[in-house]
């Protein structure tokens, strides 16, 4: 299938899920319910700044969840929303503030390529100075080329397409991975395979059990690139919507190994 095409055969429709994040006075209480620890809430000026992705490109929810994983990162960041109905939008001046800008996940490539294409430069830009871009699904789709940010040397395609792939459906799901070389599971809805060209700078983090490359990290001039299929920063609520339950449980060390190994380079393995 064409990146053009990425999405569902013609005529059937493709379900965005919906994610909701409490917040308000009880948003500790909430968060901690969900899987997130109470440092996930903790904003501190001192943090380097993570622009998130928040608007019609993105799932609703999607990007509060990455917010949430960046802030509770080892080390974490604080976090501000950049879209055409936030505060801050997509510009140079705005990313000349930030250590990472994180895309989240979303719906097909196309629309969303759309709506952000009239900031590809400057984004290629940011990373390529030095700057950080986080990936998620279609975050990771949107960093190939034609369409997408053209921020590795490689392409990015559909997993459930792959030859070998253990899942055939757009529906909502839990996959294994092998993450370092060890066994995991995480939540995956239709994302992508990310292969870099042979001799192209990076390291593979993770595979799908086929051997796919399900988690990269790779260089894009002075900067770098991390990329996910599956979504680590996926919380309780996301598996309870899906009816979907994660063998391993509900944790989020191996979104914090793609954010320091994005951010610091080889990053810790994930335990």
């Amino acid at each position: 299938m064409g990146r053009t095409t990425w999405g569902l055969p013609p005529g059937q429709p493709r379900r965005i899920s919906r994610r909701r994040l409490l917040v308000g006075a009880g948003a500790a209480g909430a968060l901690a319910a969900l899987g997130w620890g109470v440092s996930a809430v903790v904003s501190d000026s001192d943090r380097p700044l993570a622009l998130v992705y928040r608007g019609p490109a993105a799932c609703s929810g999607c990007a509060e969840a990455v917010a949430a994983l960046l802030r509770a990162a080892p080390g974490g960041f604080r976090t501000e929303y950049c879209g055409p109905d936030e505060r801050r939008q997509i510009s140079r001046g705005t990313l000349a503030e930030t250590a990472v800008y994180a895309q989240p996940g979303g719906g097909d490539v196309g629309p969303a390529w759309r709506r952000l294409r009239d900031h590809a430069e400057e984004i290629r830009d940011f990373v390529h100075g030095g700057g950080h871009y986080l990936g998620v699904c279609l975050g990771a789709y949107l960093a190939a080329a034609r369409p997408g940010f053209g921020l590795i040397d490689g392409k990015v395609d559909r997993y459930i397409s792959t030859a070998g792939a253990s899942v055939d459906s757009v529906d909502d799901t839990v996959v294994p991975v092998r993450w370092r070389g060890s066994p995991r599971h995480m939540f995956f809805q239709d994302g992508p395979t990310i292969e870099l060209r042979p001799g192209a700078p990076g390291v593979v983090l993770a595979t799908y059990d086929s051997g796919a490359p399900a988690a990269v990290v790779t260089a894009f001039g002075a900067g770098r690139v991390g990329l996910v299929g599956p979504h680590p920063e996926a919380d309780r609520s996301w598996y309870a919507e899906a009816e979907l339950t994660n063998p391993d449980g509900i944790r989020f060390d191996l979104g914090h190994d793609l954010i320091a190994s994005t951010v610091d380079g080889a990053g810790r393995p994930a335990r």
